[in-house]
């Protein structure tokens, strides 16, 4: 059995390896250090920036993943290890993976596009990809929405990005169209003036927009009145319920009429 050459087997295996492992375990090291220096200035000028919270954990998320594998990768070119082939392989995967979550990379395209753009924010009452209700989350993916009647729908970002949205809570006021009817035997001039009475007496329509009384159809039963109050966002559907039925009861009170579709038959007497 021949000698082992010691010297031989430091100088061409040992200390060149050992050299290599330090220097990889310095790059993986001190890279993460930078790392988390730089995703902790991206994440201060983001929240500068006012960035959604969302979208800002998010960015800094794929920065880190992004940062890290690079040095990883810096770290295996170190030790010798071929990363061309580990990095087209990396490159094969991400494509697999893309085509497979095609879906979800429209839905999570959608819903950075929202976060940033802000079309509606939390709390707002929108109908949008053929539901209405409270936004309660906006999520990468999703966007969770409660109904009216405590029902919560989450609702994927990319059908609601791809269609209209309409944000009734965008605007701190808003206007209510309504239209009342009265017969043709009845004084309008008596009709308008019950109903500005009963929206002068309604604390909660708006002083300073002022509100629309007027007659916009003879119908073939009626004779039509829009009224068009503008109130508060959050007061809609109070005020919109309390005119319909104060404005029927002042027109009880006062005899005026609320007529409904009718047919006059005329009978002939054959001969």
């Amino acid at each position: 059995m021949a000698d082992l050459n010691i010297p031989h087997l430091l100088s061409t295996y040992v200390i060149p390896w050992a050299i290599n492992i330090t220097l990889a375990l310095a790059i993986f090291y001190f890279g993460r250090l930078l790392i988390s220096l730089v995703v902790k200035l991206l994440r201060t000028l983001l929240v500068r920036s006012r960035m959604d919270d969302i979208l800002t954990n998010f960015i800094v998320s794929i920065v880190r993943s992004l940062l890290l594998l690079l040095v990883i990768v810096a770290a295996l070119d170190r030790l010798g290890v071929d990363t061309t082939s580990l990095i087209a392989l990396l490159g094969a995967a991400g494509l697999a993976v893309g085509l497979a979550l095609q879906g979800s990379l429209q839905n999570f395209a959608a819903g950075v596009m929202m976060i940033i753009f802000r079309p509606f924010k939390a709390g707002d009452f929108i109908e949008a990809a053929g539901n209405s209700g409270v936004v309660e989350a906006i999520n990468i993916f999703s966007t969770t929405m409660r109904t009216g009647d405590n029902r919560v729908i989450i609702v994927p970002n990319g059908s609601i990005y791809s269609g209209s949205i309409v944000n009734y809570s965008a605007r701190a006021t808003r206007r209510i169209d309504m239209v009342f009817s009265i017969g043709y035997g009845d004084d309008i001039r008596k009709a308008r003036n019950i109903i500005q009475a009963v929206m002068d007496e309604d604390v909660r329509i708006l002083k300073d927009h002022a509100y629309t009384v007027a007659v916009s159809e003879l119908a073939a039963h009626s004779v039509n009145f829009v009224v068009r109050p503008w109130v508060e966002s959050a007061n809609y559907w109070a005020v919109k319920f309390d005119l319909t039925e104060k404005i029927k009861l002042a027109f009880d009170e006062n005899d005026i009429s609320i007529p409904f579709p009718q047919m006059d038959v005329h009978l002939q007497k054959a001969g």
